[in-house]
């Protein structure tokens, strides 16, 4: 795709931001108005009330200005959506929908005609089962993860078992098992209440479980700076898994005849790390920017999260890290922790960071540096 033909057609004094109608909306376009930015959102049918209604622009509140509804969000793709977009000057900003609801990502990687902020691919790149997918990068870099077990065989401590659902095919479904014979009963269980299938356990991810406190590192890279930015740190909010640890352990043993917990995401909430960390989350973050400018042409731009749990059991405290996100996280909590502050005078949510990073590029004329 010709980034540079598409901003020819572009008046760059009059940008539009654009996102799907979920995930980090919001977030992205609220940061959008405070700069100066206008804003579109593709919302579903049937979910497209938090923008055109609750948050809908008028006067002085509100910061979604415009809405397409959709019967689906893939019809984003449709060539009357993609040129109404172009026409209101619109760089998309990525998030985790774009590989959720959509049957094809090869159709958003080469048919939609819209520059992307951030790297276009990266939300195909946390899938466990593509090349040079996140667990090849973190290796790469140097990072540590959990001990992987290529099968049930392998298993000789506590591991998570995480496997797609059989209903909803983009969640997962957790469970842990501590040996084969725990591997094959509790999978069994889930195939057998229907909420996974053989097929996706088959293609499940079985990797050691890090008894620790978990964090999300929640970075910014900048190509126009060269430089890594700690946005903010947050954890996850999970059902039913949260509401039972509220419990007494007598009360989790009555609730477990008749309920299993599930981890189910939620939300997320602010969280802080004691100082003596910092340095080793900026470290690892480094790491990872190295190798992606290596390994993932054209490299880390804007969000991305390292998500995992501190040990401690070598006697010293080291990141863990087991998931990533290559794109926006879908936290507005960010916000809600010193680091951004630090730098910046205040803290700063990630929707206002990119709207800063997309407005000092158009002004510089290297707006083509941050698309994809």
């Amino acid at each position: 795709m010709d980034i540079a033909k598409i901003l020819e057609g572009y008046d760059l004094g009059n940008i539009t931001i654009g996102v799907l109608g979920g995930h980090s909306a919001l977030d992205v376009c609220a940061g959008a108005k405070k700069h100066g930015l206008r804003t579109v959102v593709i919302a579903q049918k049937g979910r497209e009330k938090t923008f055109t209604k609750y948050y809908k622009s008028r006067g002085v509140r509100g910061c979604v200005d415009e809405v397409i509804v959709v019967d689906k969000f893939s019809d984003v793709l449709r060539e009357d959506i993609q040129e109404q977009l172009r026409e209101m000057n619109t760089i998309f900003v990525h998030n985790r929908y774009f590989w959720v609801y959509f049957d094809d990502f090869n159709k958003v990687e080469k048919e939609f005609h819209v520059p992307i902020y951030g790297l276009r691919e990266g939300v195909k790149l946390e899938e466990r089962d593509v090349e040079k997918n996140q667990y090849y990068l973190l290796e790469k870099a140097g990072i540590r993860i959990p001990k992987m077990f290529k099968s049930a065989e392998e298993i000789d401590r506590l591991a998570i078992i995480k496997v797609n659902e059989a209903e909803r095919g983009y969640e997962r479904a957790f469970f842990f098992a501590d040996s084969k014979d725990s591997f094959e009963e509790e999978s069994q269980k889930r195939i057998d209440s229907g909420l996974i299938t053989k097929a996706a356990l088959d293609k499940a991810v079985i990797e050691e479980y890090i008894v620790g406190a978990h964090i999300n590192l929640n970075f910014f890279y900048s190509p126009l700076t060269g430089e890594l930015e700690l946005m903010g740190t947050d954890t996850r909010r999970q059902t039913n898994l949260d509401g039972f640890l509220r419990l007494p352990v007598k009360e989790q043993e009555m609730v477990r005849e008749y309920m299993e917990p599930k981890i189910i995401e939620t939300g997320h909430y602010a969280v802080t790390m004691k100082e003596s960390l910092v340095e080793k989350a900026y470290e690892i973050g480094e790491k990872f920017v190295e190798v992606m400018a290596k390994e993932v042409a054209p490299g880390m731009i804007g969000p991305f999260a390292l998500q995992g749990a501190v040990d401690a059991g070598s006697g010293k405290e080291d990141f863990v890290i087991f998931d990533v996100s290559m794109r926006i996280p879908g936290s507005p909590g960010t916000k809600f922790t010193p680091y951004s502050g630090y730098l910046f005078g205040e803290s700063l949510s990630y929707g206002e960071r990119i709207a800063m990073e997309i407005n000092a590029a158009a002004y510089a004329g290297r707006l083509s540096e941050l698309l994809t």
